[in-house]
Order: structure tokens, then sequence, then C-alpha cells
């Protein structure tokens, strides 16, 4: 019977948010005290570039004012009850959006499976997963980006009217806030198509999928809302702080180069180009070929589970990119709780293919830590580490998309039983 009520908690939804968000404001708090005692500091320093631009925003002035502020305005915007309520304000935001994520993860696994057991254990997959805890508490807005990217995916799944033109408002801001959302636009579009047509016919032959490229009501809603928002958010921003604002939020991606270190294969090749700008700019353009032509075809692929052509799509975005730093992960990782139901395969063999994510982690981190604390010349070994970890990485999406089966609730509820 206490093993019976000890399971019961343990798979309350309410007990796991109430856990999730404690343990959050026991990290803010103590990455406070580390900022005042220690010289490493536990805050991010993004969140230092974020709170300087809240700061140069409430003067009136631009947030780019702020060097390496290279984000959207809205974050900038989003932070300024930081002036006045306190410097830790957008760290309980960003933590806030955390637990936002776990609750839609809990609802869409819900909505495709029907199973209360299954649904919490994958929000729980986020909730308490150390790299969310410390990303967002020390400052990080990629939780941000979690909720709008979750929430459309779920608004989708309802498959209504509201669905779509919500779920357009939300991924219109998603790719507003950072473009990797905007690999997910072909997958959408075909699973939308898909599932319009297949109202009223039956895809058995390869002429009948083609259907799937004809656009329909629904996916007209959802580009529309999509559309309207993503011009609403960059046409106001274009207007009050001008060009400086596409080149640092957008076209600064586009060529950007981090020649000190990172997990990306190209990293070494950028360095060692990092002298000429005409070869490295065209370079650094050419890296993006790899990721769209795996994407485009994935898309194609994996269309009918969305939520596992969205990991797969960017998963290969954050592997074959050519910048590449840990918070990166989270772009994936809070997709992954979606698919879990859905891959055979056993604890045994998911914990072997964390194990080796983190080792991979781990290789690269300790030549990394003798290039920034040290002053070692050691370039090489963390371009031979940063192509071990993508070689991990290529490695376990492999395995990934050769055990997933969609399981229907059926499925899964025997399962549970």
């Amino acid at each position: 019977m206490k093993g019976n009520a000890v399971d019961s908690k343990f798979l309350n939804l309410s007990t796991n948010l109430i856990a999730a968000s404690c343990i959050r404001i026991g990290l803010i708090v103590y990455g406070l005290i580390q900022d005042q005692l220690a010289a490493v500091k536990y805050t991010d320093i993004d969140y230092m570039v974020f709170s300087d631009a809240a700061r140069f925003v409430s003067e009136g002035q631009s947030p780019y004012l702020r060097a390496t502020f290279r984000y959207t305005p809205l974050i900038a915007w989003l932070l300024q009850p930081n002036l006045f309520l306190g410097s830790a304000f957008g760290k309980v935001l960003f933590s806030s959006f955390d637990i936002l994520a776990g609750f839609i993860i809990f609802r869409h696994v819900f909505h495709l499976t029907g199973s209360h057991v299954t649904s919490v254990r994958c929000a729980q997959l986020w909730l308490f997963n150390p790299i969310t805890l410390a990303v967002s508490t020390r400052g990080n807005a990629e939780s941000l980006m979690a909720v709008l990217v979750l929430g459309s995916l779920h608004l989708i799944s309802q498959g209504s009217v509201l669905g779509y033109i919500s779920s357009g408002i939300l991924y219109g801001t998603a790719v507003h806030v950072k473009i990797y959302p905007g690999t997910y636009a072909v997958a959408i579009y075909l699973f939308i198509n898909r599932r319009y047509w297949e109202r009223s016919m039956k895809f058995s032959k390869w002429r009948d999928a083609l259907w799937t490229l004809v656009p329909t009501p629904d996916t007209v809603l959802f580009g529309l809302s999509a559309l309207i928002f993503l011009v609403f958010f960059t046409g106001i921003f274009y207007l009050r702080y001008g060009t400086t604002f596409l080149q640092e939020t957008y076209f600064y991606h586009l060529t950007r180069r981090d020649t000190r270190h990172n997990f990306s294969p190209y990293f070494y090749m950028l360095y060692l180009l990092s002298t000429r700008d005409e070869s490295n700019t065209l370079v650094s353009l050419s890296t993006f070929l790899p990721q769209f032509i795996l994407m485009f075809v994935t898309a194609f692929r994996y269309h009918r589970q969305l939520e596992f052509a969205c990991f797969v799509q960017t998963f290969i975005f954050v592997s074959f990119n050519k910048v590449c730093t840990s918070q990166y992960f989270l772009w994936y990782l809070c997709l992954l709780p979606l698919v879990v139901p859905h891959l055979k395969i056993g604890l045994k063999q998911g914990m072997a293919l964390g194990l080796s994510w983190l080792v991979g982690q781990g290789i690269w981190l300790f030549p990394a830590y003798l290039l920034e604390f040290q002053g070692m010349d050691t370039f090489k070994y963390i371009w031979l580490a940063g192509l071990t970890f993508f070689s991990i990485n290529i490695f376990i999406l492999l395995r990934l998309m050769a055990n997933f089966k969609f399981k229907t609730k059926e499925d899964i509820n025997k399962k549970d039983s």
C-alpha cells in the first residue's frame, strides 16, 4: 500500500510541477550566492547581455547598443521588470517557461496516447533534466522557444480551425525569435495537407500521395496566421531599430563563425579560414547545404508523424550546424519526450545512448577547458573531440530512426496495463 502511495505521488502531474518549480527556485537562489562569492559565475553571460539590452530599451535607446546582443528586441522588452523587480526576474520568467513546457508535453502526449502514466513520465524527462534545469536558471532564454514550438505542435494536433490559427500565431512568433523552426515548414505543410485529404480519400498509391502537395484551407489558415505574426513582430522592430535589427537578429547568423571553440565539425576549418573573409563567407554559407538536403528528405519521409519529423530535423540542424553550443541541445531535447512513447528501445539501450551522448560532451569539454582557462593551444584536439561527438550524434540519430514506430493509444494503454 505504501509503495502504491509513493507511485501515485510520483505520477501526479501537480506534484511534479511543484517539485520542478521548487528545484528551479533553489537553483536561482544558489546562483545569486555563487555570483557573489565565487570567481566563476553561475549566471550565463547571455543573461547579462539581455539585462543590459533591457536597460538600454528602458532608456529609449536600441538594445543593439549592447555588444553581442544578437537576438530579437522582444527578449529585451520581456526583461524590463529586471530593472524594478530585481535582477533575478528574467531567470524566474525563463524557469516559468520551463514549467509551462513540461505541462504542454504532458497535454500533448496525453492527447496522442491517452495514457496518464506515459504522459507524466514524458513530462518528467523535461522537468527534471539537469540540462534544462541549469540553462533556464542561469538565465538563458531557450525555454521560451520550447514553449512556442511545443505549443505550436500541440495546437496543430487539435485539427480545428482555432487550432490552426493559434498554432500559426505561435509558429510565426517562434520563427521571429529564432530562425531554426522555419525548417519545420515543409513537414508541417505536408502533415496538414495529408490529414485534410485523408478525410476524403485513401493514400494507397503514390499518385494519391501527391495530393499532399496541394494546398488546403487548413494550410492557408496556418500559413497566413504564421506569416501575419512573423511580419508583425519583424515589421515593428524594423521600424523601431532599422537595418541593425535585421543584421543582428537574422543576417548575422547566416554568416556567423565562432573561431574560439564549439561542438561543430566545421569549427577548425572556419578557424583556419578566419583571416580570409571572402573564402570564409563562402564556406560559411555552403555549410548549410548538407543541413537543408537532409532536412528536406526527412520532411517527406517522416511528415506523417510530425513530432518525430521535427525532432529529426532539429537534431540534424544542430549536429550539422557551423556553430553548435550546449544551449542548442535544448532545441531537440524539448521534442524528445514527444517521441519517446513511440521508440522501440529498452531502458538499457536508452541509457547507453544517453551515456554515450554525455561522454561525447565530456571528451570535448576537457581540451576546451584547457584552451579557455589554461590558455593552451588545443584547437586540433577540440576539433577531433568535436568530430567524435558528431559521430556519436549521428549514431544515436540512426538508432532512433531505426527504432521509431508510431504506436496507437491502444498499443500504449495495453503496455501500461
